[in-house]
């Protein structure tokens, strides 16, 4: 059977979307002036954002939620889009969540996680042979307790994973979170070499390869970014690199071809959130490197996507169709 369409797999929960018009210091009050509840988590959010962009295109979700109310929250807002949820299953623990602080005006967030049912998704929940799917996305390591167990052989078992998959003809790409806990490389490093595509920003990329991303001044440090995106290539991706900043995006290809396009000039007041932002500028990359797009075309889509969802507080309601999408670039576009 011809494999066709793309499967999300890892990091599923809602988000708890709290608006405040500025981030209290230690010991202070702030008010919350709003609270939205949304789905989160690399599955929903990047297989949604693949369904609004493309009805027509076949997603497939696995992971793990709880037997609770979120998780049938969280579930029925992949179906009503047309994701195939079949392979997600129901934990002990209740659906993982984040609260979500946002920012009025700068969309700046701040998470408090709940690991839940997360914790418990292990990479024996999924059925790599009855995977139908040409393209498999996991994330977000760094926040899949039990996939990111060591291996003897692979060094964790999300690069057995990622390898099992691989070696089935299915194209692998893998996605983190931005996190502190100092195992980041220990995590990350051992899946790149079953890997086609790593999609990720800045901060992550140089994390991996223990440069600075940003210079004193909070300026991109582009040499640094792309000598991350060197160091990531040489554990052997086999495709491309893609980092994602607020102001540009890169695309290092494994003959080492280097593209660069800018971010969209978005207005002053046209940001509501940034819950997601990464998410929809993974499922941009996702499908442009579904369809064989160029790398230049791929940036300027997954650019744009990103901008659909500034415009609204959480992180799926403000993407468009494939062609709203292109229509935003050329009238942002820098």
């Amino acid at each position: 059977m011809e494999k066709k369409g793309i499967m999300l797999a890892g990091n599923i929960l809602t988000d708890n979307v709290k608006m405040i018009s500025t981030y209290p210091e230690k010991g202070m009050l702030v008010t919350i002036t709003d609270i939205k509840r949304g789905v989160g988590g690399a599955v929903p959010n990047s297989g949604i954002d693949l369904a609004l962009i493309d009805p027509e295109l076949d997603i497939f979700a696995a992971g793990m939620v709880g037997s609770d109310e979120n998780g049938d929250y969280v579930i029925g807002r992949m179906k009503e889009v047309g994701i195939d949820v079949s392979a997600v299953k129901r934990g002990k623990n209740g659906t993982s969540f984040s609260d979500v602080m946002t920012v009025e005006g700068t969309g700046e967030r701040t998470f408090f996680h709940y690991r839940g049912a997360n914790a418990e998704f292990d990479i024996s929940d999924v059925d790599v042979n009855g995977i139908t799917a040409s393209m498999f996305h996991l994330g977000y390591l760094l926040l899949l307790d039990r996939v990111e167990d060591e291996d003897e052989v692979y060094g964790n078992k999300a690069a057995r994973l990622l390898a099992e998959v691989q070696a089935r003809g299915i194209k692998t790409s893998v996605d983190v979170v931005s996190e502190c806990s100092g195992h980041f490389a220990k995590v990350v490093v051992p899946c790149l070499k079953y890997c086609n595509y790593i999609i990720i920003n800045e901060i992550e990329a140089c994390q991996v390869s223990g440069n600075t991303a940003r210079d004193d001044n909070g300026a991109l440090n582009e040499d640094e970014i792309w000598a991350s995106m060197e160091f990531i290539a040489g554990m052997g991706v086999k495709d491309c690199v893609i980092v994602h900043a607020p102001e540009k995006g890169f695309v290092l290809r494994a003959d080492g071809t280097r593209t660069c396009v800018s971010s969209l000039k978005l207005p002053k007041g046209y940001i509501k959130g940034s819950v997601g932002a990464g998410d929809a500028f993974c499922a941009g990359c996702l499908y442009g490197l579904y369809n064989g797009w160029t790398d230049e075309d791929i940036l300027k889509f997954s650019a744009a996507a990103a901008a659909c969802n500034l415009a609204e507080a959480d992180s799926v309601s403000g993407m468009m169709s494939a062609d709203k999408i292109w229509e935003l670039y050329n009238t942002y576009s820098k």
